[in-house]
């Protein structure tokens, strides 16, 4: 058996149908037409005395042609198989609806395949018999080929501009004759290019045609068919460049006369694999190579909005513009397909915003290293701190510990850290006790405050932080009233402050090394308040077999322990 590019679909029979009542039923301004591949508007009754709008074709180019259906673009839409053109007893049938909802008349709106012609040609016909206005535009904006045949150029995505600019002009009650001449009009200046780098597959069959990994197809049309030529992948800038070049280029009968000044609408179109990444690329190279080239881009449209099943593709649009047009392509559309555009100008708007600049001062000594870490790593936690804290307390843990860290960080910014420890863990002291509030405020003022004392000026070696941060520690025992195993910061402080004792005795060398102990003591500590019953703090309120998380004072604690040795560790 044969290998086919899997489709996710039930079955190759019923896909077709089965998308178009997932798009109608996905949509509430759509319906459609019992026995027909026909979508139409389900609020038909607003066509009195107004142009109806049909369009159609193939399947295979969803969103095109059902998910333009809406006020101010599409009436109605016949679907055919995939890429088959649709029978023409469904196209008049759609014709006579609308014509039986109160049209003033009927437009078709067809793309240059000659399967489309005859089908929406033959339809006109009968319903001309039956006493029915019906006109058709035929989209021929193809600039693939440098002498089209005789089939003329094919109708590919400029195809959605016209749904928009007719319906635009229909729902303003313009009458049908009217519409015809101005999309005429507007059709001199429609041109579009497609590339590809890989073809698809209809349903049930094999790819359309060969593309070797690292080639790419130029020119290619909507229904499988290959393009013009092939050559290598390039850079997006480079494919984007050559598309345009091709489809300006003076020499070719079919392309778009393009000069410095014109104003255009842009259309990047994904026929339909390429990632969005990709295309937000292509959208970005295409804006700036037309504003080299002194083209003034007016809008830009970029999506799927008329693809060739699964290709991994992009073509582009391109529509020369006045401020009618623009005026039409503005104006709202109920259509589920219709991006929902700025009407601001693409070219000459500034699109970058200034970022806050931050004052800093030149602030290389350890003192104010450590403490911007310290403030750094309790704003990283501060969620981690809360949701610890709605375990066991009132869930803002993290951010009184935040509160204070914002504190020190301003108060860094204006100030000169002290040279004298002591002096800098007393300024500290009076920060919190201002700026952090509630009891850990209290506490840690309380720490900061005993602390000081034992690092002086003359007193700065391992042994006075040692001293200094047992003081901190006991006062915050006698006034808190909490022990180790209470399950609060005190289980991270204490193993670590007894730990630190060390230094007492260590070498200058082995310094470092007590300090990593001392962080790894807090952290087990704070890790074992899992398995502690509180018995000190808002969390002693809370029953002992809800919490089986760590205490986040604890955590805090051991955070910025880490924080500290981790800076003084780089230092040296």
């Amino acid at each position: 058996a044969e290998i086919h590019h899997s489709k996710l679909i039930n079955s190759v029979d019923c896909c077709v149908d089965e998308a178009l009542c997932g798009l109608v039923r996905a949509s509430g301004g759509l319906a459609l037409l019992k026995g027909h591949r026909v979508m139409l508007r389900s609020d038909l009754d607003s066509l009195k005395g107004k142009v109806g709008l049909l369009s159609g074709g193939g399947s295979g180019h969803e969103p095109a042609h059902g998910g333009y259906i809406g006020a101010g673009m599409l009436s109605a839409a016949v679907a055919g198989g995939v890429f088959a053109s649709p029978p023409p007893a469904s196209i008049l049938a759609a014709i006579l609806t609308l014509h039986q909802a109160g049209a003033s008349g009927v437009l078709l709106i067809v793309k240059n395949y000659t399967g489309d012609r005859l089908n929406f040609g033959l339809a006109a016909e009968q319903a001309r018999n039956q006493g029915v206005a019906v006109d058709m535009v035929i989209v021929a904006e193809d600039c693939a080929f440098d002498q089209p045949s005789k089939a003329g150029r094919r109708g590919l995505c400029g195809t959605v501009f016209i749904h928009k600019l007719a319906g635009a002009l229909a729902e303003e009650g313009c009458l049908l004759d009217q519409i015809v001449s101005k999309m005429k009009e507007v059709l001199k200046g429609i041109g579009t290019l497609g590339v590809s780098l890989s073809p698809c597959s209809v349903p049930g069959c094999r790819p359309s045609f060969d593309l070797p990994p690292g080639a790419m197809e130029l020119g290619l049309g909507i229904h499988g068919e290959p393009g013009i030529k092939r050559s290598k992948v390039a850079s997006a800038d480079e494919v984007v460049k050559t598309m345009i070049d091709h489809m300006t280029n003076p020499d070719s009968q079919s392309h778009l006369p393009l000069k410095s000044g014109d104003s255009v609408v842009l259309c990047v179109n994904n026929l339909g694999a390429l990632s969005c990444l990709e295309m937000a690329v292509v959208t970005r190279a295409a804006i700036t190579c037309l504003e080299s080239r002194g083209v003034v881009v007016a809008r830009v449209m970029s999506g799927p909005f008329m693809t060739s099943l699964e290709m991994a593709g992009v073509s582009l649009t391109l529509m020369k513009v006045n401020p009618e047009t623009l005026r039409l392509f503005d104006s709202k559309t109920s259509a589920p397909a219709w991006p929902n555009l700025s009407t601001a100008a693409v070219s000459g708007r500034n699109c970058i915003t200034e970022a806050p600049v931050m004052i800093t001062r030149p602030q290389d000594d350890k003192h104010s290293k450590v403490l911007n870490k310290i403030c750094s790593t309790l704003l990283e936690k501060q969620e981690e701190l809360n949701s610890l804290d709605r375990a066991s307390g009132d869930g803002d843990c993290g951010n009184t510990h935040a509160q204070a860290a914002r504190a020190v960080e301003e108060w860094l910014q204006d100030h000169v850290v002290p040279g004298c420890p002591g002096q800098l863990l007393s300024v500290l002291a009076g920060l919190v006790e201002e700026k952090m509030g509630g009891s850990s405020g209290a506490l840690y003022s309380l720490f900061l405050t005993a602390a000081a004392g034992h690092v002086t000026e003359g007193k700065t070696n391992g042994a006075a932080w040692a001293a200094a941060v047992h003081a901190g520690t006991q006062a915050m025992r006698r006034y808190g009233g909490a022990d180790p195993g209470d399950r609060t910061m005190l289980d991270a402080l204490c193993p670590a402050a007894d730990e630190l004792m060390r230094l007492t005795t260590a070498p200058p060398a082995g310094q470092m090394v007590v300090l990593h102990a001392a962080v790894e003591k807090a952290a087990a500590g704070a890790e074992a308040t899992r398995d502690l019953t509180a018995r000190a703090g808002r969390a002693s309120y809370i029953a002992a077999e809800r919490v089986t998380l760590p205490d986040p004072g604890a955590v805090a604690v051991a955070a910025m322990l880490r924080a500290v040795v981790e800076t003084l560790a780089e230092q040296k």
